[in-house]
């Protein structure tokens, strides 16, 4: 675990700086582990390719209550994940609304307990199981560690956040309307003196450059590394924007992985001389739960016939639906689903939607909120399933609900959840947030030769 800074950036010291602490701890295990996000992997990792990590940022004083942000290089944390963290954390000041946890959705992380279950269709040997047990013991441990440092480094610090492009995402549904958003904010923590000592940015894009047997932070990883390079001393934080149908528009090496962190790294490096917001007032954070109902849940009869599908996710998904009605449990007819918003003020809205959102959230938002003071994340808090809007729920495939067998869901959503998430995002917003142009931002097409298959 490290808690560093470094790399200078001129600029007069603001009277009653926020007091900031950042640090990170590697979350790279030391023994062979079944690698999550593709069906295709049958056996534990094959080696360590390049090394992952859980980062925390912690802002505010105990006076006012921190609020702590963390990124983790896997494929997503479960709610009891941060249940359990909130429990352990209890003699601090963090509370509920003050905690947000955001996955980079690697492929390359180890499987933990609770997320994505049905990945590889079928049960895990025993003893590989207890290995996917064991490191989800060992990250939750190290998750607490690593935001416990991030509270013990607060010190007075300028946060500043501005915005930029990057063009390597591409939509991956191969639809006639194809949008995505290439935003790429970016926050960072200067010391007093002009030290850089965090920088934090967030991409709307898939972590599936890569396929291999081997841990990798794939092109999130890589843009850290490029990021620390850029600014020695500096920790880099990476999390994902709602990039569910959001492919890189290259795959296949770790090579690509890097080129597309350096295309990240280099685009923040052209931020760097500024103009930057400055965020100098004080964090408030609110959350609310709603749930999002499922469609009409199969029959026993219906069961029955799935669980002879020749497609093993569906055959497997099947029966263990199946067991649960034998042994008299009911399935769930609703998702419970946490929004969480932070505000800085008038200056800047940070909005935390769990699960795998795809682009039409994050393009609404910016299109009913002012663009030029939000900031979408996926992937947090929580990774129950896909989160497709009504124009991808109605499409179908993979992301409309054909990947809710891997999430052990027991069906697709029902119509009204897009209304439902944006809904409260509205209600947990202050008004003076809302957009004054209807018109901004408009989706982007990619060209038709970019579109590629989900993974």
């Amino acid at each position: 675990m490290c808690l560093l800074a470094a790399c200078a950036v001129r600029h007069a010291t603001a009277p009653r700086l926020p007091n900031v602490g950042v640090a990170r701890v590697d979350i790279t295990p030391d023994y062979p582990i079944r690698l999550t996000g593709f069906a295709v992997r049958k056996t534990e990792s094959e080696g360590i390719a390049q090394r992952i990590h859980a980062k925390a940022l912690a802002i505010g004083t105990d006076v006012e209550g921190p609020a702590v942000l963390v990124t983790v290089d896997n494929l997503g944390v479960s709610d009891a994940i941060r249940t359990e963290l909130l429990r352990r954390l209890a003699d601090t000041r963090l509370t509920h609304d003050r905690l947000a946890i955001c996955s980079s959705h690697t492929h390359s992380a180890p499987m933990i307990a609770g997320v994505a279950p049905n990945i590889f269709m079928a049960d895990l040997p025993p003893d590989q199981q207890s290995r996917v047990a064991l490191y989800t013991r060992e990250l939750t441990f190290k998750l607490e560690q690593v935001i416990r440092a991030a509270l013990a480094d607060r010190r007075p610090s300028r946060v500043e956040w501005t915005q930029g492009k990057v063009g390597f995402a591409m939509n991956r549904r191969g639809k006639p309307i194809a949008p995505v958003d290439h935003d790429l904010p970016v926050l960072r923590i200067v010391a007093p003196e002009g030290i850089v000592r965090a920088v934090f940015i967030s991409y709307a894009c898939h972590c599936v450059t890569l396929g291999l047997n081997t841990v990798h932070g794939d092109w999130a990883g890589s843009a850290q590394l490029a990021l620390e390079a850029d600014h020695p001393g500096a920790i880099a934080l990476v999390a994902i924007g709602c990039g569910a149908d959001q492919n890189p528009n290259k795959r296949g090496t770790p090579d690509l992985a890097d080129a597309q962190g350096r295309e990240i790294a280099n685009e923040v490096k052209r931020l760097f001389p500024g103009p930057w917001k400055e965020l100098s007032t004080t964090l408030t954070a609110r959350t609310k739960r709603i749930e999002l109902d499922f469609d009409k849940l199969p029959t026993r009869a219906e069961w029955e016939a799935l669980a002879t599908n020749k497609a093993q996710q569906i055959s497997y998904h099947a029966k263990k639906n199946l067991a649960r009605l034998n042994h008299g449990e009911a399935l769930p007819a609703k998702l419970p689903y946490l929004v969480q918003t932070w505000t800085f003020g008038p200056n800047l809205a940070l909005v935390f939607l769990p699960g795998e959102v795809v682009v039409d959230y994050g393009l609404r938002l910016k299109r009913e909120f002012d663009h030029t003071r939000l900031w979408v994340h996926g992937y947090s808090n929580d990774d129950p399933c896909y989160i497709p809007s009504e124009r991808v729920l109605q499409e179908g495939g993979y992301e409309g609900g054909g990947a809710m067998v891997y999430y052990d869901q027991p069906t697709k959503f029902a119509p009204g959840l897009e209304n439902k998430i944006v809904g409260a995002v509205h209600q947990l917003l202050p008004r003076d947030f809302l957009s004054k142009n209807t018109n901004a931002p408009a989706a982007t097409a990619p060209r038709a030769g970019d579109l590629q298959s989900p993974s």
